[in-house]
This record gives structure tokens, C-alpha cells and sequence, in this order.
């Protein structure tokens, strides 16, 4: 690369740096105060680097009433939602990619709009129905909830990968005596992974770090709340104890930062698939 290239270069790679060191500054702040010991994070003068590390706020928050618990609620609730919705999107995606029906272009567009549509305008209607169909302080309700918001999403990107997949393959496989849900498994399947991977990664992301639906869902069965409400426990009368909220902040987002890295190599495969025509 020449030198007139690289300094009419260097703006843009700047300002990468800038955006990279502004996002995960917080990231850093908050896995740093999480190892301070507590007078280093009351201090009025913030230090960047600890002067001394401390595992004393993670002994806090494992040996927290309910972690094991929440942790399992969490565990369930979002691996539910993420099967789920990828069960019901696959068949969904194929039904619009592969068949032709009446009310296929007005299916597609209303999954759009559901997709558009802000999470938590549908927070009333979703508690009033819960609570008269008795479906308030269980765990399968919030497991739902967490299936309908991540389904639209779903349904777009499988639906791109499907129409990204020439429909010969599938015609020769039944050709040859497939059916067409045989040719499906044997030959569309196994070319669905990057698509599967990302909008697993999107649903377990989503449903891991929900809060509103856990809170307003869950009100009486402190037994069924998830590990983003257990953080707010935490928070007091007599104030916040930042050392033990930070330390459990970095453990809850251990897994989705684990299943992230293991991930995403298919993420920018599987976002841009949504966008294919068909």
C-alpha cells in the first residue's frame, strides 16, 4: 500500500479506534470496578488500573440468595425461546422462499413489521393476557414472550438463506427419490448452518439480557425470576453496592460474551442473508 494511500487512510482508521475504545470502555469499567476493593470505588479519585485486586465482590454475588436459581431460570427460558423460535422460523422460511401461496408477499411484510414494531409497546397487552389467562409468575410465559420477539428476526434471515440456495439441488435429490422434506434435510439443512448460527446468537442475546418482560411478568414467584432482575437485588435503601453489581454484571455476561466468540464467524453471513430477494 502507498504512503498517499495510507495517510488518506488514516481519518477512517482513526476513528475506528475512537469507536472500538469508546464501546468498550464501559465493558472494561465495569470488569475493573467488579476486582476493586471497595474504598478504591467510593474514592473521589477514579483510578483506571487497580491498585489492588479483590475477589471479594464475586464471593458476593455467587453467595447471593437465588444466583444458582436464576441462573437456571435464565438457562431454560432462553435456550426454550431460542428452539422454538428456530423450529417454527424454519418451516415458516421454507413455506416463503420455496412455495408459492396467496398471501405470501402479505405474510412477509407483516413479519417485517412485527420485526419494526418497539418491544415493550406490547408490554400492557401481554400482562392483561397473562394475568386472565392465568399465565402471570411462570416461567413457559416468559419463555413465549421470548420466542414471539425473536421469531420475526428469524423468519427473515432463514428465508434469505433458503432463497440463497439454488432450487436444482433440492429437484435433483427428489429426482433421484427424495422427498421434497428429504431433500430438504439432506441438502438445504446442512447449508443452513451460518444461518441457524446467527439467529441463534440473536435470540440467545435477546432473551438473556430481557429485563421489562421478567420484571412485570414475574411479580409474586420470586423463585421464577431471571438473572437480569436478580441484578437489581443488589440496589437497596441504602444504596447501590457497585462492587458485588459489577461483579455480577461480568458473570452475567460471561455466557453471551463465550457463545458470541464461538459464533461469530457466521454473524455477518447470516445478517446480510436476510436481504436476499425472493
Amino acid at each position: 500500500m502507498s504512503p498517499r494511500r495510507t495517510l488518506r487512510r488514516l481519518p477512517l482508521h482513526a476513528a475506528a479506534t475512537l469507536t472500538v475504545v469508546v464501546c468498550l470502555f464501559p465493558v472494561y469499567w465495569m470488569v475493573a470496578t467488579a476486582f476493586k476493593p471497595s474504598r478504591d470505588i467510593q474514592s473521589y479519585e477514579p483510578r483506571l488500573i487497580p491498585e489492588e485486586w479483590t475477589f471479594e465482590h464475586f464471593r458476593t454475588a455467587v453467595q447471593a440468595d437465588g444466583f444458582a436459581l436464576f441462573w437456571r431460570n435464565s438457562v431454560l427460558v432462553t435456550l426454550g425461546a431460542v428452539v422454538l423460535a428456530l423450529v417454527v422460523a424454519l418451516g415458516a422460511a421454507y413455506a416463503v422462499a420455496r412455495l408459492r401461496w396467496r398471501g405470501r408477499r402479505q405474510f412477509v411484510l407483516a413479519v417485517f413489521i412485527a420485526q419494526m414494531a418497539p418491544w415493550e409497546s406490547l408490554v400492557i397487552p401481554v400482562y392483561i393476557i397473562s394475568r386472565d389467562t392465568g399465565m402471570l409468575d411462570r416461567l413457559p410465559t416468559l419463555t413465549l414472550v421470548y420466542f414471539m420477539i425473536t421469531l420475526p428476526f428469524t423468519v427473515i434471515v432463514l428465508r434469505g438463506f433458503i432463497a440463497g440456495i439454488p432450487p436444482e439441488l433440492e429437484e435433483a435429490a427428489q429426482v433421484d427419490g427424495c422427498t421434497r422434506a428429504g431433500a430438504f434435510r439432506r441438502i438445504a439443512f446442512p447449508l443452513l448452518a451460518p444461518g441457524l448460527m446467527a439467529t441463534s446468537l440473536f435470540g440467545f442475546i435477546t432473551a438473556w439480557n430481557e429485563f421489562t418482560y421478567a420484571n412485570f411478568l414475574i411479580i409474586k414467584q420470586q423463585d421464577s425470576r431471571t438473572l437480569p432482575v436478580w441484578l437489581s437485588s443488589f440496589q437497596t435503601t441504602f444504596g447501590t453496592d457497585w462492587g458485588a453489581t459489577m461483579a455480577a454484571s461480568t458473570l452475567f455476561a460471561l455466557p453471551a460474551l463465550v457463545v458470541f466468540l464461538a459464533l461469530q464467524r457466521h454473524v455477518t453471513s447470516g445478517l446480510t442473508a436476510g436481504g436476499v430477494k425472493g
